[in-house]
């Protein structure tokens, strides 16, 4: 995956409060046994932590008192985004805004920039708060994605994944996935909580998985505002191949598997290895929002 090096990067659509402190410390998700049984349950890339009701303490958000100095300084064009993980997520993070913003607009809608928070080990969010035990998250309740840099590393020492900028890209348009559905309205069908292969939890974060591949369908095409070219030059075959060796490796299957020595599709929260495949597929495929509807 290549970015354009001239186009220029808009922080303003990611937060960076990286070594900030959430006032108080107040955050019940924690490493160690939390941690596993929040990988168990599947809370990586899902919506927000109160979700499964690990969360509690101070909701705030230090994003808004925090300098995003870092970002600004070192991340201001797609070169920056060719050489460094953070400003490949500002890249990213642009590119996904202007496609969706892009597409509502073709459907008579309007589409509302939700920013991407950047913090390392905990964060206070509308949600609750939360570590980075959760991993990537979307929170409804402030409309942000919240992502800990050091999961992409975790995707492969923990979970086996082969890496690589797009299995990033691929993460990150999953959550705003996530972003798209709660702007729809199709969101709030995961909020009965309830788990299994067949579980509007399940069918939520397919879909979401569905849109991140609609988006990487029209990356390379969706003109960037700063230059009226596509921000992403290049998204090769070996590109998708680490996006979809991404999502296989966070399927419930394979973390059950490697966490308990058994696989349970009654607790399922995400889908399976197979099934997170299978509907980024077909989004990338037909590039059609419509070809998503895995409550059909």
């Amino acid at each position: 995956m290549q970015f354009d090096d001239d186009a220029g990067l808009d922080t303003s659509e990611v937060q960076d409060v990286r070594g900030s402190r959430i006032p108080g410390g107040k955050a019940t998700v924690g490493g160690g046994i939390a941690g596993i049984l929040a990988l168990v349950l599947g809370l990586f890339f899902g919506v927000g932590p109160d979700q499964l009701g690990l969360s509690s303490g101070d909701s705030g958000t230090t994003a808004t008192a925090s300098s995003v100095a870092q970002v600004e300084e070192s991340c201001r064009t797609g070169q920056d985004a060719n050489t460094k993980d953070d400003c490949r997520t500002v890249a990213v993070v642009n590119s996904v805004q202007d496609y969706w913003k892009q597409e509502f607009q073709q459907r008579d809608g309007t589409y509302t920039n939700a920013p991407t928070v950047l913090f390392t080990d905990r964060v206070g969010t509308a949600c609750g708060s939360a570590t980075s035990a959760v991993g990537p998250f979307y929170c409804p309740g402030d409309r942000k994605v919240y992502l800990d840099l050091g999961f992409f590393d975790e995707l492969h020492t923990k979970f086996g994944a082969s890496g690589g900028p797009f299995a990033q890209a691929y993460v990150v348009a999953h959550e705003y996935g996530h972003h798209v559905q709660d702007l729809m309205g199709t969101l709030s069908r995961a909020q009965d909580q309830q788990t299994g292969a067949d579980s509007n939890s399940v069918k939520v974060e397919l879909q979401a998985d569905c849109y991140a591949g609609v988006w990487a369908h029209h990356a390379t095409t969706t003109p960037d505002e700063s230059t009226g070219r596509p921000l992403i030059t290049s998204l090769t075959q070996a590109d998708i191949r680490e996006g979809l060796d991404a999502a296989a490796s966070v399927g419930d299957d394979r973390i059950q598997e490697q966490y308990q020595g058994r696989v349970t599709p009654d607790s399922w929260t995400h889908g399976s290895a197979a099934q997170r495949q299978q509907w980024f597929t077909t989004g990338f495929k037909s590039g059609d929002m419509t070809d998503c509807n895995t409550f059909g």
